[in-house]
């Protein structure tokens, strides 16, 4: 057989030119977005970077390998750098290694110790004295005033708007190209058939290397609520219990005060409701979605005022109220109880900043210090709802750059100068990065160009689309990274909801500029990008119990299809106030799932462990978690004793993703990423 003909019988049906131009875009598409990863200090899995530099002869670089720490961590990683640099003799990788396997299991215990002291406690830098200005929409950072007058920013590379717009036509025009979607849709269908066999094969060998290792099952490995919103963390019988205890011991506390000044307490705003503590039930809250909800998204936004009252979200619900939040941190310090209670629960709570004042951030973050919300099994997400077309109805805002000014400013000037915003600074140690909410169904113009008003000069009523408002975001995250980087702080990433419904583009924006999203329900009408996102290793963190509520129902949900072929899945509970029932939300999304869909108990930890690999608790904290080596690549970044995952479910995925690299790469030959 000759070597075209062998290239060509292992992707049988498919010509060898068809092979070679599908291919050929794909890898174009993989550079692309590892292009945007690497600019955004965002990850991008090893493996398919090993892939791209057989390509174009680039050294790997140890710097290709993002690990999101906090602020501690990287205290301690200088310190150690410093102490390293000393010693004359440096351990080479085969040392390190053996030294990591001979350390007794005390040394990694599978509990990462508790914090010590003050959390919120943290080094504040000198101020860098720097300039900050918007530059058509994005933030840059100039020296000195000399620079900002002759307009010579600080070069931190990001994509200008116009490189932005052609990489999304070009990945546009590819997920609409006939030969590529058979192609993506024959490959994504052997996956699942492959993963059948593998079931069929290995599925007793699997359960019996879990039953071997002692002490480990699904209920103590660790899981991350990867999607999950602040303001409806709690179950609504844990809200109710809440209310009625504030009721009972705060009735007198002045909790609202009205535009022309009049104050009412607690008990008063019950009263004016005609409600007593015995009157309530969680039937009268009204806060759950029930089958009236699918496709009214306006009817869920409704179900977040407990008994239809406004003014009940705002006491209870909110950071920025007449309390300064005091209730609503008190709910989710019970919250975060449960969670350290359970021991191997976490969570990545989503809080709100609208962009209507540049005083928000300084608010929510005086709101989590004095509160002390802190806890090591919670992390923090900043939600940026896509709210423009009201604020401007309003009269709000002028134009759309007042919503990135009041987003993106406090955040450039605490990390020029950390006593600018003294708890701001201490408050975004533990944040992980940004998401973009709101109802991705609203009709909007998906596409866009070059020629696109820039945000000073956004000033109609419509609001932007969806990938001008990601656009903007990750560009100014981008500029924001490389500052707070080049001074050990702590770095951001993008995890937007994206997918859930609407134009498939936004599913195109998640895969340029995400470095993982929430929902992605669309891919499964979008071969070429599932196959992408497989590629990729993009995790997306799925709600079918939310789905089933607002958009899909639960049996069409195509998460046991992703999950099989191999994507990076989690399941997360996305709002346990509208959708769950239990004390323990998260175990009872698992639980439906493995009910549903017949998920074995192997299927059930490798979810458990995509979580944590795709959350942004800190890298220490996952070696704990998943061992030391996690980051390796294939079994050697398994560890079944923490993770409860057989090696044989690792190897198989890891062999699975190689073969389908190197059918792909083997007939490449070099990519056409255009660089910044």
């Amino acid at each position: 057989m000759f070597p075209d003909e062998e290239k060509r019988a292992h992707l049988s049906p498919v010509p060898l030119e068809d092979l070679q131009q599908a291919s050929q875009m794909l890898v174009q598409a993989l550079a692309i977005r590892e292009k945007y990863m690497n600019n955004s200090k965002q990850s991008f899995p090893s493996i398919t970077s090993r892939f791209l530099r057989s390509i174009d002869k680039r050294p790997i670089s140890s710097d290709d390998e993002v690990q999101h720490d906090d602020r501690k961590a990287i205290a301690g990683k200088k310190l150690q750098s410093e102490v390293e640099s000393e010693i004359t003799s440096v351990p080479s990788d085969a040392d390190i290694d053996a030294l990591i396997k001979n350390a007794p299991l005390t040394d990694h215990p599978v509990h990462a110790p508790a914090s010590r002291g003050d959390p919120w406690e943290c080094e504040f830098l000198p101020s860098k004295n720097y300039m900050i200005a918007p530059v058509n929409g994005v933030f840059n950072v100039y020296a000195n005033e000399e620079d900002l007058n002759n307009g010579k920013p600080i070069p931190y590379s990001y994509p200008d708007l116009a490189t932005f717009v052609r990489d999304m036509n070009l990945l546009c025009t590819m997920i609409a190209d006939g030969p590529l979607k058979s192609f993506c849709y024959r490959r994504l269908s052997y996956l699942s058939s492959k993963f059948q066999l593998h079931v069929l094969l290995n599925e007793l060998r699997e359960l019996a290397s879990q039953k071997a290792v002692p002490h480990r099952d699904f209920y103590n490995i660790r899981k991350v609520d990867t999607h999950i919103h602040a303001a409806s963390c709690m179950n609504q019988k844990h809200l109710l219990r809440f209310i009625k205890k504030t009721l009972k011991n705060h009735a007198d506390e002045i909790v609202t005060c009205s535009k022309n000044g009049e104050t009412m307490t607690l008990r008063e705003v019950f009263q004016s409701m005609n409600l007593t503590t015995y009157d309530l039930s969680v039937d009268m809250l009204d806060v759950h979605a029930d089958r009236n909800t699918f496709h009214r998204f306006d009817k869920f936004n409704a179900k977040y005022n407990p008994i239809g009252e406004s003014r009940l979200r705002e006491v209870f619900l909110k950071t920025d109220n007449y309390l300064n939040g005091k209730f609503f941190a008190s709910i989710i310090k019970e919250v975060a109880s449960d969670l350290e209670e359970s021991k191997y629960q976490n969570a990545e709570l989503r809080l709100s900043i609208y962009g209507k004042s540049p005083e928000e951030w300084d608010k929510l973050a005086k709101w989590a210090i004095q509160s002390d919300v802190y806890s090591d099994n919670v992390r923090w997400l900043i939600q940026i709802p896509r709210l423009y077309d009201i604020f401007k109805l309003n009269k709000l805002m002028t134009n759309f750059q007042e919503i990135l000014n009041n987003i993106f400013l406090p955040l450039f000037e605490v990390t020029n100068d950390a006593n600018s915003h003294p708890e701001l600074h201490k408050f975004l140690q533990y944040v992980i990065g940004f998401d973009s909410v709101d109802d991705e169904s609203k009709p909007e113009n998906p596409l866009f160009d070059k020629d696109v008003c820039p945000p000073a000069e956004w000033d109609d009523v419509e609001n932007p689309p969806y990938g001008y408002y990601q656009y903007y975001t990750y560009a100014n995250m981008t500029v924001l990274n490389h500052f707070r980087a080049e001074q050990g702080l702590n770095t951001f990433v993008l995890r937007p909801h994206c997918g859930e419904a609407g134009p498939i583009q936004h599913l195109v924006c998640g895969y340029m500029m995400a470095e993982n999203i929430s929902h992605g329900l669309l891919l499964r009408k979008v071969p070429v990008l599932q196959y992408l996102y497989y590629l990729a290793q993009i995790g997306i963190a799925m709600s079918p119990l939310s789905n089933n509520s607002l958009f899909l129902n639960y049996h069409r949900n195509p998460l046991p299809e992703y999950l099989a072929r191999g994507l990076c899945i989690s399941l997360s509970t996305d709002d346990p106030l509208q959708f769950h029932f239990t004390k323990e939300p998260l175990m009872e999304e698992y639980s439906i799932a493995a009910q549903v869909w017949k998920l074995s108990s192997c299927d059930m930890c490798e979810l458990a462990r995509n979580s944590v690999l795709m959350s942004g608790f800190p890298h220490k904290s996952k070696q704990y978690w998943l061992g030391p080596n996690y980051t390796k690549e294939g079994m050697a970044g398994n560890d079944i004793t923490r993770t409860n995952v057989p090696d044989i479910r690792v190897a198989y995925r890891y062999e699975t993703l190689v073969d389908e690299l190197s059918n792909i790469f083997k007939v490449v030959e070099k990519p056409e990423a255009v660089p910044f």
